[in-house]
């Protein structure tokens, strides 16, 4: 089991870090030339700066039961495929119960952009936030560790 990250604009590397070190599990970060990441202990592959680039490398890297952490649902969703386990930054682990409606609203915020509207705007990151993250993958690991994860 790997940990594999969507880097180029994740929040939580650092924890990330800190869990695969105290597991002993090797983490891969990927981001693209116009990102630098060196915390002496993830294996850093950088691509091409092209649209989709870090996903599809990604993609090409998983195995079954490696951890995906991605911000992106498309992502999520072949990795689940390809049977990994993916989460995101705040901690919401991806299943196939969740995928359908948030690849729906992916859509659905797309059409709206296009239409020239809005949509919601994020909330700044907390604290809070990167101890759900730490805890939701922590929680992810023990189950993959001992065979229950969905």
């Amino acid at each position: 089991m790997r940990i594999l990250v969507d880097a180029d604009a994740c929040p939580v590397k650092k924890q990330i870090v800190e869990l695969a070190k105290y597991r002993r599990l090797p983490v891969i970060m990927l981001i693209d030339t116009s990102h630098v990441i060196n915390d002496g202990y993830s294996e850093v592959i950088t691509v091409d700066k092209a649209r989709d680039s870090v996903d599809i490398k990604l993609i090409n890297l998983l195995k079954k039961d490696d951890i995906v952490v991605t911000q992106d649902y498309g992502v999520a969703a072949m990795a689940l495929g390809k049977g990994a386990k993916a989460l995101n930054q705040n901690g919401m682990v991806y299943n196939a119960d969740n995928m359908d409606r948030l690849l729906f609203e992916r859509y659905l915020g797309a059409k709206v952009r296009r239409a020239g509207g809005r949509t919601a705007n994020i909330r700044k990151r907390s604290p809070a936030d990167d101890e759900s993250f730490s805890a939701a993958l922590a929680q992810l690991l023990d189950a993959t560790e001992t065979g229950s994860a969905q």
